[in-house]
């Protein structure tokens, strides 16, 4: 290349730069240029995908198929950019406020990015976390009817849950934003989606160092598990009742929790996944698949948890001869309702949503027990063990403040 050429290159350079910086000084959105270290990278969710612009982040739902356009808010664009289609949604951010379909939402991940200050809206008291509660007791926190659209126009956003395409709500509803966690197929998949409620929040540092905690607890427990497994893996079943019906559970989270805490499920092993207690036939199926089970967790629905006990569970599995049970001999029966708000909240739905690192140091307990550890969501009925009820009086820190998640030891 001829000096000139190379010359007239660096000239033309010069001047783009120039006119670059004049035009961001007219129009002011460059100044509000996304910092490298406030985006959020998907490394293991499936389900939604984060890409940034220069003062703009997109959100790709793929559970409801809808993009949320996330605007800064002191951008020339929250100004002038309105969307509200069936397809893409448009938010100004960071929120000012929102409110939440608290019945099924793992509001864990509020407290976890230290939002709860912002929250001031929920559509049930059915909520799992002790601060939540106090909040709402503190009359910090309305309650929204949700047969009122129209008390969601008060707030920038209004987080739901999702899954099912004929749950979803009216495409109309601007300010609707669906978090569908419970959509992911593993524990970790499931966590990383406090980085999609990080994105509205301009809180992606705060999303990505919990999630790395989480991540690195959660895999560094697996590698406990693995040295304390011995030459055969316990077997473990997943079992509900339902209208005189056992089955087996089939989805895939659970699954996985028991192959990372290195014990085998029992459904890889059988053909038959349903059994009918009135079927002689069946209950004698059954009885032989249990006689080679070492855990059993009961996730059979209760309306009165407290009341649940071994008696029911055999009661219900119509067991009386008890010489061939491991389970039984070993008391390894056990159900996930530990943590319960108003006998009816499972904080299953919520806060092990967000920390699956302590369902899987759970899960290592139950199948190689150290008897020094005690678990956050499991309890044993075969020991008697009861629930532990969640009120707002047990809301002992700042609630305005980020909750750090819980790190068992994996020493």
């Amino acid at each position: 290349m001829s000096p000139a050429c190379s010359w007239l290159q660096s000239l033309l350079m010069v001047a783009w730069l120039l006119s670059w910086k004049w035009l961001s000084a007219v129009d002011g959105t460059a100044a509000a240029t996304v910092k490298v270290g406030n985006i959020s990278k998907v490394e293991d969710a499936q389900n939604y995908h984060i890409y940034y612009g220069q003062t703009f982040k997109v959100i790709k739902n793929a559970i409801d198929g809808k993009s949320y356009l996330l605007i800064q808010s002191d951008s020339r664009m929250a100004g002038r950019t309105k969307y509200c289609t069936s397809r893409i949604k448009s938010f100004v951010i960071p929120l000012s406020n929102f409110s939440a379909d608290t019945n099924g939402f793992p509001v864990s991940f509020f407290e976890l990015l230290g939002l709860l200050g912002s929250m001031k809206g929920m559509t049930s008291n059915s909520v799992a976390s002790e601060c939540v509660l106090k909040l709402f007791e503190g009359g910090e926190i309305n309650m929204i009817n949700k047969s009122e659209p129209q008390q969601f126009a008060q707030f920038a956003a209004h987080f739901v849950s999702y899954i099912n395409e004929m749950d979803q709500p009216p495409s109309q509803v601007c300010n609707f934003a669906n978090f569908a966690a419970i959509g992911e197929q593993t524990p970790l998949q499931r966590a990383e989606w406090i980085k999609f409620l990080g994105a509205f929040a301009n809180l992606e540092n705060r999303a990505n160092q919990v999630y790395k905690a989480v991540k690195d607890n959660y895999l560094c427990l697996t590698k406990v598990a693995e040295a304390k497994q011995k030459s055969f893996k316990p077997i473990v079943a997943w079992m509900e009742y339902q209208n005189g019906i056992w089955s087996f559970t089939k989805e895939t989270y659970k699954l996985k929790y028991v192959e990372d805490a290195r014990g085998e499920n029992v459904d890889g092993s059988i053909n038959k996944i349903t059994y009918n207690i009135s079927n002689p036939d069946d209950i004698e199926d059954l009885h032989a698949i249990l006689c080679t089970v070492d855990v059993v967790i009961d996730e059979t629905y209760s309306w009165d948890p407290v009341g649940y006990t071994q008696s029911t569970f055999l009661r219900n599995i119509n067991i009386e001869d008890h010489s061939c049970f491991a389970f039984l001999a070993n008391q390894s029966i056990w159900r996930y309702d530990k943590r319960i708000h108003n006998l009816t909240t499972l904080d299953w739905f919520d806060g092990a949503v967000s920390q699956p690192q302590l369902v899987l140091a759970d899960l290592i307990e139950i199948l190689f027990p150290t008897q020094n550890y005690n678990t956050t969501y499991f309890r044993n009925i075969a020991k008697g063990e009861g629930v532990i009820s969640i009120e707002p009086s047990m809301c002992d820190r700042d609630s305005s403040t980020a909750m750090d998640p819980t790190i068992p030891s994996c020493g």
